[in-house]
């Protein structure tokens, strides 16, 4: 089936119906003074729904998601959202761009003009990417086939079909965060012959680390495994649930808003660089954006059945042996041991970003952007 063109155009009664179940949310009682040391705090949240409600204006945000161009094609039955922007110059690289959980496509928008049109902020044309940016299977605008589940190795496979035998790259880059690391480094295992090189922001949890003994590792490698136990224990909980029993997770938040919002903007809450404040790092439009990709698709069944896949079917990763560039925010989630990425991965750039976390180009879109730059640049 073609690639064939794609504008966001959500239904009015789908607008309609979430404005009602909004103003008849039924709220949660909070401990008084416990903030977000339990959760997602009600009064932020509540701020943020009188938003959504009488601020907040859908329309607009998705005019400008419209002006990017933007396609589907179905590969292996699935139809895949992406958007393509061509860069400017006469060879800009392609780069293909994954993102994770809790986020979507909009974790990459503030960087679009950044990689395509580099000289519009001070860079060298040289610099310049073809980007694209696809929506994971069932999440966003790209369907999937129920009850087929994916993890990172098959959307690695669908990847890398939407830029050879689609797009008609045969040569490509590949970066990605959270869900997208995992993504990026299947593609660089199973298709090296198409990768000119990763960039990466994390490598997710290391379990080679957590199952080793530790008279086998590094003291750096002791230290990780220790920080990784404690985060599981205080911050892992979303995970167990979405790996093991997603299902009974998809009623509740498929069915309110107020408690996708919840469950979503926690994460940012919890995993964003906020020495400045969390109101200064992320706008209400921005958030809302996000949940608003989860709602109007009720994405967030798939995108937390895809973490039972993965843990469930995830064929391991070998040592990946093409160039890989490591950025790591200094603010993001279980910064991995450098001891461990020189032995598994082949790396060829490691960067210590000093602000960010784990939301890596929205909170900090030139400093993703210029290492991604820097990296890619030897390569070309």
């Amino acid at each position: 089936m073609p690639i064939r063109n794609f504008k966001i155009e959500i239904p009015n009664e789908s607008l309609e119906d979430l404005s009602l179940r909004l103003r008849k949310t039924k709220w949660a009682n909070q401990i008084p003074e416990t903030g977000w040391s339990r959760g997602t705090d009600k009064d932020y949240l509540q701020a943020l729904v009188d938003y959504w409600i009488s601020g907040y204006d859908w329309r607009t945000q998705e005019k400008v998601f419209n002006q990017y161009p933007q396609y589907k094609c179905n590969i292996d039955g699935v139809d895949i959202h992406f958007f393509h922007i061509k860069g400017k110059g006469e060879n800009p690289l392609p780069l293909i761009l994954t993102h994770g959980w809790p986020d979507s496509f909009v974790r990459y928008q503030k960087i679009i003009s950044r990689l395509t049109d580099p000289v519009s902020f001070g860079e060298d044309l040289s610099d310049s990417f073809d980007v694209i940016i696809p929506s994971l299977p069932g999440i966003g605008f790209s369907s999937i086939l129920e009850p087929k589940g994916f993890n990172n190795s098959k959307v690695a496979d669908l990847w890398v079909k939407l830029m050879t035998e689609k797009l008609g790259y045969t040569k490509f880059g590949a970066a990605g965060g959270d869900v997208g690391s995992g993504v990026t480094r299947y593609l660089a295992m199973h298709y090296p012959e198409h990768l000119i090189g990763i960039h990466l922001t994390d490598v997710g949890i290391i379990r080679q680390i957590m199952m080793s003994d530790d008279n086998k590792l590094s003291s750096e490698e002791k230290e990780y495994k220790r920080k990784a136990q404690q985060w599981i224990v205080q911050e892992g909980g979303y995970m167990s649930i979405q790996s093991t029993k997603p299902q009974t997770l998809a009623y509740a938040l498929s069915d309110s808003p107020v408690g996708l919002a919840a469950w979503l903007v926690e994460k940012f809450y919890s995993w964003s660089d906020i020495s400045k404040g969390f109101e200064n790092k992320y706008s209400m439009d921005e958030l809302l954006n996000n949940v608003m990709i989860y709602w109007l698709n009720n994405s967030i069944g798939a995108s937390a059945m895809m973490y039972y896949e993965n843990m469930h079917t995830l064929p391991p990763i070998g040592k990946i042996t093409i160039p890989t560039g490591i950025a790591l925010f200094a603010k993001d989630v279980l910064l991995p041991p450098k001891v461990w990425v020189e032995e598994n991965l082949n790396l060829d750039q490691w960067s210590e970003i000093p602000r960010g976390g784990h939301f890596t180009a929205m909170e900090e879109p030139e400093l993703f952007s210029n290492d991604i730059c820097k990296f890619y640049r030897s390569l070309r």
